[in-house]
C-alpha cells in the first residue's frame, strides 16, 4: 500500500490543525458539484468514484510523510501525532459513476469530523474531476456515431501518465470500444486495439512490402496505413495484394480530405472485391469532425479518437468544488457571487415523462420527495455499504441514461435542462 497522505494542498492541513486546537471537530458534509456548465456541454457523466475510493483507502501519513511535514517547521507535534493514525472513517454518498448529471447537483457527498473530511478535498475533486471531464467529452463522440466504433487514441497526448490511463477508463464508460493504451486494458480490462504508424511504412523499400509484412505477422489485424505517401494509390495496391491472397481486415485514413478520400478509397475496395474491408479515421477526430462527416454520408466505419478528446479541448475543465454545506447539523452556504452554494446535505430528483427525462429537483437529503434518487450511499464508518458496479455495468448505466435523454441535449448545439432547487 502505498500512502497519499501528501497528495493534498497545503491549506488543507493547516485548516485541520486549527480545527483541532479550536475544537471544531463535529460533525460536517462537504457536498461536490459544478456550479455551471461549460458552454460546449448540455450534461455530464459522473465518473471517477470508484478510482475517489481506492485513493481514500490509500490516504495515509506514514513516517516519509511526516518526516516532510515536521521539517516544514508549521506543524505542532500533536498535530502530527493526529495524522499519524488518520483513516478516513465517515460517509459517502455519490450519484454512481456513469448517470448523467448537470449543474448544481452533488456528484459526491463527504460526511465525518471537520478535520477528517476537510482533508480529503484535493482528493475528492482530482479524482472526480478529471474522469468526469472526459466522459463527457467523450460521451459527445458517441452519441453522434450513429453506432461507429470509437477507440481512444489518446494516450501520447494525455496530460500525464495516469491521466491518461485514467482517460481510458473514462472513455470506455463513455461508449468507445476500446483503447491502445496498453495499461488501461491491464488496469481495467479494456478491449486493445492498433497496427502500425508511418514509421512502420518508412522502414519498407515499397509500400506494398510493407503492407505484406504486417499482413505476415498479424494476419487477424491487417489493417493498412494508407495516407503515409499517396492515399488512392496505397488503396490500389491494398487491392492488388488482396488479389494474391494476402489477408486485409481494414484500411486506416490519417490525413488528407477524409470526405473525398474515403468516398474514393470505398469506391476502389468495392470495386476490388473488399466490400467487407473496414474503413477507419484517425488524425483529428472530435465530435464536431464525425458529425460532419457521418452527416455527409462518408463510408466511415470507425474512429480513432485522440488528442481533443484525451485533453477535452474544448472544455478541458469544470468549475467543479468542494464547500462546506452543514456543521453540526446547521446550514453552512457561501453568498459570494457567482459562487453561491446550498445548505445541507443534498438528494436528486429526476423526473420523467414518457420516458424521457423531463427536469430534476435537488433537495434536502432524507426529505419525503418523488422522481428518481439518484444519490447512494456508498460508505458508512468508512466501509463500503454494497458492492461497486463492474465497469461494464457502469458502461450499461450511461448507455440507459443515453436512451432517456432529450434528444435536444445529445445534439452539439447547445440546449438547458431545468435543475431546480428547493
Amino acid at each position: 500500500m502505498q500512502n497519499l497522505g501528501l497528495c493534498t494542498d497545503l491549506y488543507e492541513l493547516t485548516m485541520a490543525q486549527s480545527y483541532l486546537e479550536h475544537n471544531k471537530i463535529g460533525n460536517a458534509v462537504f457536498s461536490l458539484f459544478v456550479r455551471k456548465l461549460p458552454p460546449q456541454r448540455n450534461f455530464l457523466v459522473a465518473c471517477g468514484l470508484e478510482t475517489l475510493l481506492e485513493l481514500i483507502e490509500d490516504f495515509r501519513f506514514g513516517d516519509e510523510e511526516l518526516k516532510y511535514l515536521k521539517s516544514l517547521g508549521r506543524f505542532s507535534d500533536s498535530f502530527l501525532e493526529y495524522l499519524s493514525e488518520y483513516e478516513f472513517r465517515g460517509n459517502l454518498y455519490a450519484i454512481p459513476e456513469g448517470r448523467v448529471v448537470f449543474q448544481n447537483e452533488p456528484i459526491v457527498q463527504v460526511e465525518g469530523s471537520l478535520p477528517e473530511v476537510q482533508i480529503l478535498e484535493t482528493l475528492v475533486i482530482n479524482a472526480v474531476h478529471l474522469q468526469t471531464v472526459i466522459a463527457s467529452k467523450a460521451v459527445r463522440s458517441f452519441v453522434v456515431s450513429r453506432g461507429r466504433s470509437l477507440v481512444d487514441f489518446g494516450f501520447r497526448r494525455a496530460h500525464g501518465l495516469e491521466a491518461g490511463i485514467y482517460a481510458a477508463r473514462a472513455s470506455y464508460i463513455a461508449g468507445f470500444a476500446g483503447t491502445s493504451n496498453l495499461e488501461a486494458g491491464r488496469r481495467f480490462s479494456i478491449p486493445v486495439f492498433g497496427t502500425v504508424a508511418h514509421s512502420y511504412i518508412m522502414v519498407f523499400d515499397k509500400e506494398e512490402e510493407a503492407f505484406k509484412a504486417f499482413a505476415e505477422s498479424f494476419p487477424q489485424n491487417a489493417v493498412f496505413l494508407l495516407d503515409t505517401y499517396d492515399t488512392i494509390d496505397a488503396a490500389r495496391k491494398t487491392v492488388e495484394l488482396a488479389k494474391k491472397g494476402v489477408p486485409v481486415v481494414g484500411v486506416r485514413l490519417d490525413s488528407g480530405d477524409i470526405e473525398s478520400l474515403s468516398r474514393e478509397v470505398r469506391r476502389i475496395l468495392d470495386k476490388g472485391g473488399l466490400k467487407d474491408v473496414r474503413i477507419i479515421v484517425s488524425g483529428g477526430v472530435d465530435e464536431y469532425r464525425i458529425e460532419e462527416w457521418l452527416s455527409k454520408g462518408c463510408p466511415i466505419d470507425a474512429f480513432g479518437v485522440g488528442t481533443k478528446f484525451i485533453t477535452s479541448a474544448d472544455a478541458p475543465y469544470l468549475d467543479m468544488a468542494y464547500k462546506l454545506v452543514e456543521y453540526e447539523g446547521k446550514p453552512k452556504v457561501k453568498t459570494s457571487p457567482g459562487k453561491a452554494t446550498f445548505p445541507f446535505k443534498r438528494q436528486v430528483c429526476r423526473f420523467y415523462r414518457d420516458g424521457v427525462m423531463e427536469h430534476d429537483e435537488v433537495v434536502v437529503y432524507g426529505e419525503e420527495s418523488e422522481g428518481e434518487r439518484l444519490v447512494k450511499k456508498v460508505l458508512e464508518g468508512g466501509r463500503l455499504v454494497d458492492k461497486l458496479p463492474s465497469l461494464e455495468e457502469v458502461r450499461e448505466t450511461l448507455l440507459a441514461d443515453l436512451d432517456r435523454l432529450p434528444d435536444r441535449l445529445k445534439s452539439l448545439d447547445k440546449s438547458e435542462y431545468e435543475v431546480i432547487i428547493k
